[in-house]
């Protein structure tokens, strides 16, 4: 991919334009040996959710770049039902974070409980699916949209950092954050 930008950024959306909310009941062949749903599969229906609420904030293709951290708290069942969250929490240039919730739940609706979560981040395609474009910010509302547009600096730094695209003593936001080791 180049890096050839061919429009201007578009004006701010709210977090809630692109919120995706997606449901899946877990089924024999969803679930390993002791008849949990399989980590492989759980991950690929929350890039999904997620790649589709990047798409719909982007108003573009989209293609996944990093995840960090998916953590698997508590055992999903086969019969469970389970919700996958899907948010905006905030987009730089030609690329965006969203944070997807797992919560499960039996088929009655009885017994919700959250079990994963996980950050994606996509950057987003013209329509040849060729170049990044630029995308646009986010505007977030409530306080719990502010702090997770807040701590994403940190995280796309962190990302930055361990894939080696800029150096730990580059990263101003990270180092804010440790600021009282130094």
């Amino acid at each position: 991919m180049t890096k050839k930008m061919t429009k201007t950024s578009p004006p701010p959306k709210k977090v809630s334009e692109s919120k995706t909310v997606m449901t899946e009941l877990i089924m024999p062949n969803d679930t390993n040996p002791m008849g949990n749903l399989m980590g492989g599969y759980l991950m690929r229906w929350m890039d999904i959710a997620s790649a589709i609420c990047a798409g719909k904030h982007c108003e573009a293709h989209v293609v996944t770049v990093a995840v960090d951290y998916i953590s698997f708290q508590n055992p999903i069942h086969l019969g469970d039902v389970i919700t996958l969250e899907a948010s905006v929490t905030r987009a730089f240039h030609t690329s965006v974070e969203i944070y997807v919730e797992v919560f499960a739940n039996d088929i009655k609706g009885q017994h919700p409980r959250r079990c994963n979560h996980a950050y994606f981040t996509f950057v987003a395609l013209d329509d040849k699916r060729k170049n990044p474009v630029p995308i646009p910010p986010v505007l977030p509302l409530s306080s719990e949209e502010q702090q997770q547009f807040e701590g994403a600096a940190r995280r796309r730094e962190l990302r930055l950092i361990l894939s080696g695209r800029i150096k730990p003593k580059d990263a101003t936001e990270v180092r804010k954050f440790f600021a009282d080791l130094e």
